[in-house]
């Protein structure tokens, strides 16, 4: 009887355990951060914030590679009656856009922001983007001659390319954030036929945007999409690759830029220090920090100096999105991708 009376208390307090775990504010002083940026880059970052203000930072809580955003934001989901976190930060607008629309971020102008094109901010003030990757074609110039450079996503479908070009599977990460993209800029009577003229004209599908640039990169693939870290990455190597930011003619979508995003938690535990530790990343300073890392996110202002193999508006013209569509169709258009990729 006692050891049975020993075994039940041992499992309530795991279970009280793991309930304070995820509902109880912890005690210690300072902001929590969700971040979906690699750790890489955004922790120098914190690490000068601390040792600039003096602001304690409690915890910083980081995606894991394989569920790159979305471990974040089903915690974020999950603890919305009791926040844990503080302040937000997004490595894309999509996932931040669905938690805004739920009703999860605070309105809040940062004065670090103002200016910041309109394009990259929430119209009601509940994220503002910074230090932005943007969805180029990543080319492997020892396969592909000048003259037949690819230009377009049209291009994944031109028979030439048969087997030879690839785009990362459009079920995570920023080729879904793309995909989903192009439902809304595009209409869905063009991106169906779209998709599955990728699958007519063998369009490879690796699992992610790294493992495609590293595929161009050794001459597995003549060409693909990535994103603009991933092409730096293989780029500072030496590889013999080079980047196309691709629709840039007339009629032609134009390219997808993602910036890092900023929220502020609803009913956090430290709003004040939240509000500084925002306007703090929101500053020139951090954009050309994040430009000059080997991260190179583009500025989003024009006036941030940045290196030379970092390009962006308005030296290409980029896509215009409303976020807030394509958040309220994401899960049909999710159906929609899962149907054809699994």
């Amino acid at each position: 009887m006692q050891g049975a009376r020993l075994f039940i208390g041992v499992a309530v307090a795991a279970v009280v355990g793991l309930g304070a775990a995820v509902y109880l504010w912890p005690t210690k002083p300072g902001i929590t951060i969700y971040c979906a940026a690699d750790d890489v880059h955004a922790q120098p970052i914190l690490d000068d914030f601390v040792r600039e203000t003096g602001i304690p930072i409690r915890e910083v809580k980081y995606d894991v590679e394989a569920n790159k955003t979305v471990s974040l934001v089903a915690a974020l989901r999950i603890e919305r009656d009791r926040p844990r976190c503080d302040v937000y930060w997004n490595n894309e607008p999509l996932h931040t856009m669905m938690l805004a629309d739920e009703g999860l971020f605070e309105s809040y102008s940062s004065a670090s922001a103002a200016d910041i094109p309109a394009q990259f901010k929430d119209a009601k003030g509940r994220w503002t983007g910074f230090a932005a990757r943007a969805r180029i074609l990543i080319v492997n110039t020892d396969l592909v001659k000048s003259a037949d450079m690819p230009k377009s996503m049209d291009d994944l479908l031109d028979p030439k390319w048969k087997g030879r070009a690839g785009l990362a599977r459009p079920l995570a990460g920023t080729t879904l954030t793309q995909v989903a993209t192009l439902f809304t800029v595009l209409g869905r009577e063009k991106v169906m036929p779209w998709t599955k003229g990728l699958f007519e004209n063998s369009c490879v599908f690796p699992t992610g945007n790294g493992p495609l640039a590293t595929a161009v990169a050794t001459g597995q693939l003549a060409w693909g999409f990535t994103d603009t870290d991933d092409f730096r990455k293989c780029e500072a190597e030496g590889k013999p690759v080079v980047r196309v930011f691709p629709d840039q003619e007339p009629g032609k979508p134009g390219t997808l830029v993602l910036p890092n995003t900023l929220a502020l938690v609803k009913g956090c535990r430290e709003p004040e220090l939240a509000k500084k530790l925002i306007d703090y990343l929101l500053r020139k300073e951090v954009e050309e920090k994040l430009a000059a890392s080997d991260g190179a996110h583009i500025p989003l202002r024009a006036s941030v100096k940045r290196p030379p193999y970092v390009q962006g508006p308005p030296q290409f013209r980029e896509m215009d999105v409303d976020w807030s569509d394509v958040a309220k169709h994401y899960d049909e258009r999710m159906k929609q991708l899962e149907a054809l990729w699994q």
